[in-house]
């Protein structure tokens, strides 16, 4: 297996001090590594489900997400931030550490028992992912699976997630 993980740039005190960033944008100039990295989130992936949608969130999120729904012959449903999509939405208020935020997606992206795949490049804390898949659930969705790059184990955001099959390519 390939080491990617020395594909992965880690910034100290960034964004904040006692933050060690993880920085994908090494891995992103590496198409044969990017690919195998797809290639692992797809062998874990259930091979007896139709998965309609992969929905990818802003914004690294979007990256994978696209080339995972391309291999899957599956839509992309794109997850932003308040204000950023141009068409009718759907909204999703979370809590933060210091406040709340709100994500959306359009009001047309999944329907009634499509199955879901919800993708991002890190789970950290598990509120945006979380929020996701409520969004989803809430609109009729399926989800059949969290897949992440990258999760930094020691925040814990997986058991936000739980008891949804979670995958993740690297832990820290």
């Amino acid at each position: 297996m390939l080491d990617i993980k020395r594909f992965i740039r880690e910034i100290p005190d960034y964004p904040k001090k006692g933050i060690s960033y993880k920085d994908i944008t090494p891995l992103l100039l590496e198409p044969q590594i990017v690919n195998h990295c797809v290639d692992i989130m797809l062998d874990h992936i259930p091979k007896d489900i139709t998965i309609h949608k992969v929905v990818g969130i802003e914004s690294r999120g979007f990256l994978l997400s696209s080339i995972i729904a391309q291999k899957l012959n599956a839509g992309l449903v794109l997850v932003r931030k308040a204000g950023k999509l141009p068409y009718k939405t759907v909204k999703k208020e979370y809590e933060l550490e210091y406040g709340t935020d709100t994500i959306e997606m359009h009001i047309d992206s999944i329907k009634q028992n499509e199955n879901i795949i919800i993708h991002d490049d890190v789970l950290a804390t598990g509120g945006t992912a979380k929020a996701t898949n409520e969004l989803v659930k809430e609109c009729g969705g399926n989800v059949i699976q969290h897949n992440f790059l990258i999760e930094l184990e020691f925040l814990n955001g997986r058991k936000l997630l739980e008891p949804d099959d979670i995958f993740s390519v690297l832990f820290y």
